[in-house]
């Protein structure tokens, strides 16, 4: 076959592929919500002593973003990496995977963010500027880590220590934007109760 006709046939052949993803991202999505809209119910009683059900979801909203919706939206980057790795075990790491997780880290940041500003009409305030603060300071510190640990530090490689490192940093993350959340939520019922 000629390049042209190549040319076409792997067009559509990516079509394809990029379809397939879109289907399975979609349902991963749509698990991940019926997983994060659970809630369960619970007895509380009013200031006059009447008690009454309340649904209250099982998720904490901060946790759930930052695992698992986080998981869902860069699933395919995930196990493109994975794959990549395992297929070249033992070899130099290919670019495929920095590459995809960045630039998609990037997509994220810079396009979306500049689409959601410009798709409304007045301007939003953010809720909670402390979850958002940790969320864009571990943002920065990531890409400063990956650069450290790709460029000074072990130039080329990732050791054990540093892959360690990179997921406690992760869970770190998730733990101090709990605590900010927890806090925004106090600061909230003590400005309601005064």
């Amino acid at each position: 076959m000629g390049n042209g006709v190549q040319g076409v046939a792997y067009f559509f052949f990516l079509i394809y592929l990029f379809l397939g993803i879109s289907i399975n991202a979609d349902i991963f999505m749509e698990s991940i919500e019926v997983i994060t809209s659970t809630t369960k119910d619970v007895k509380v009683k009013d200031k006059d002593g009447n008690e009454f059900t309340m649904q209250v979801p099982i998720w904490n909203a901060t946790i759930a973003n930052l695992t698992l919706l986080a998981l869902g939206s860069s699933a395919p980057e995930i196990l493109l990496s994975v794959i990549e790795s395992l297929k070249d075990l033992g070899k130099p790491a290919g670019v495929l995977g920095p590459a995809s997780i960045v630039g998609s880290g990037a997509f994220n940041l810079l396009v979306i963010t500049g689409i959601s500003i410009l798709s409304v009409d007045e301007p939003k305030k953010i809720y909670d500027l402390g979850v958002y603060a940790c969320t864009a300071i571990f943002s920065l510190f990531a890409y400063s880590w990956m650069y450290f640990t790709l460029e000074i530090y072990t130039k080329d490689e990732i050791d054990i220590n540093e892959a360690w490192l990179t997921l406690f940093f992760f869970f770190l993350l998730v733990g101090i934007s709990f605590a900010a959340d927890k806090y925004k939520q106090f600061t909230d019922k003590k400005a309601l109760t005064e």
